[in-house]
């Protein structure tokens, strides 16, 4: 039997979890390796021999298993076919990549499964870190094999946030007395998957995140006890014409109300 027809017959969470083992294997090998970049977005974002060396290999690896998928990666030029399949893999093969490219620790590879709109598999694999996060819809998040949970905050314990000093202009002011901010982390998903296992209680994201940032991360902290919502309370919709998202909190879902009552008063002000 050959490997494609092997990956076949695995379920979709494995298949994803094998892929982003995979990737995160080679993109390993790139890493504080000084990997040949370019620049794309108008020169605004990295990306590097690893992050295509890894979506080669995720691609691989998927595509041939489910040829009846869908498509949408970071890096692989968007194809709009995607729109026509029930079932997409939303894949970035390195979250993170500036991260990745100054020798920090905090990237991942990133793999979901989307089915009408919603993950129903992620996994986030932080190679550096040795860390494998992952969630299926119905099913619990884990971190290495072991459940994670939500920050059940206590009393006057601090608001742990990962955000910028900018989303924080008009909140309360007793409210903001009450947050530590963490130190910048760069991969968005990695922040999510930080939220999901209880490390931070939320974060705050700016305009422009994109489906691949998200998809997988999504899962896992809904999984955990936790929700990645719009502003208004919405939950996301992937594998939409448009892939970009405006400002987003992900919280614990007992958290949530208080975040979001804090972010109209900034919105409103």
């Amino acid at each position: 039997m050959s490997d494609s027809q092997k990956a076949g017959r695995l379920s979709d969470v494995d298949l994803i979890v094998e892929a982003a083992l995979e990737a995160g294997r080679i993109a390993l090998g790139f890493f504080r390796q000084s990997p040949e970049v370019w620049w794309k977005n108008g020169g605004l974002s990295p990306v590097s021999a690893a992050d295509f060396a890894a979506n080669e290999s995720l691609a691989a690896i998927l595509r041939s298993a489910r040829p009846g998928y869908g498509w949408l990666s970071e890096e692989t030029d968007d194809d709009a076919d995607r729109l026509s399949h029930q079932t997409v893999f939303v894949v970035d093969p390195i979250d993170g990549t500036r991260g990745f490219l100054a020798g920090s620790d905090l990237w991942c590879v990133s793999v979901a499964v989307v089915t009408d709109g919603r993950p129903v598999a992620g996994v986030l694999y932080a190679p550096s870190l040795d860390e494998l996060f992952v969630a299926t819809a119905g099913g619990e998040a884990s971190k290495n094999g072991k459940p994670i949970h939500v920050s059940q905050r206590l009393g006057d314990d601090p608001h742990r946030l990962a955000t910028g000093e900018d989303m924080l202009t008009g909140f309360d002011p007793d409210f903001r007395k009450t947050v530590e901010r963490v130190k910048h982390i760069p991969s968005l998903a990695y922040r999510l998957a930080m939220v999901a296992d209880g490390r931070l209680e939320a974060t705050l994201v700016k305009r422009n995140s994109h489906d691949w940032d998200l998809a997988a991360a999504d899962l896992i902290l809904e999984r955990a006890g936790g929700a990645l919502v719009d502003l208004s309370g919405n939950a996301l919709r992937y594998n939409r014409a448009e892939v970009s998202h405006d400002e987003l909190c992900g919280a614990p879902a007992s958290q949530l109300p208080e975040f979001l009552r804090q972010l109209s008063h900034r919105r409103d002000s």
